[in-house]
């Protein structure tokens, strides 16, 4: 039985969810972007939650000028991990409480509860926060 179990876990890429707290006032956003690129680089299938002030990141716009030297720009950072396909989910209740509907985001941004990332980290996924 475990045999079967360590070839499905192989077969899997492994999960990491990352919960990013911190908009535009700190660099840690810009940060946080790089090592989930830099995760999915090297073959984990990765997940970032937005909740507090990090919904900010994704109203449309916002980001269009935020870069933190000598890291790339934080919308080129945003893109690369929307194009690679990973979950990209903003806090249902952050977001509604900014006043911020679906058409103020950026495409590739999924509004959610944190029943999204809960499952993952149930189904045994590795976690980081900023």
């Amino acid at each position: 039985m475990k045999n079967m179990e360590e070839k499905k876990m192989s077969e899997e890429r492994r999960k990491l969810v990352i919960l990013i707290t911190r908009g535009l006032e700190s660099e840690v956003s810009s940060v946080a972007f790089t090592i989930a690129n830099g995760a999915i680089t090297s073959g984990l299938d990765v997940s970032i939650f937005l909740t507090a002030s990090a919904v900010d990141l994704v109203r449309k716009r916002a980001i269009d000028a935020a870069q933190v030297h000598p890291l790339e720009p934080l919308s080129d950072l945003m893109q690369d991990f929307i194009k690679r396909g990973a979950n990209l989910w903003a806090c249902t209740p952050c977001v509604k409480g900014r006043g911020y509907e679906q058409d103020d985001l950026i495409e590739g941004v999924v509004i959610s509860g944190a029943s999204v990332m809960h499952k993952l980290i149930q189904d045994g996924a590795a976690t980081l926060s900023f």
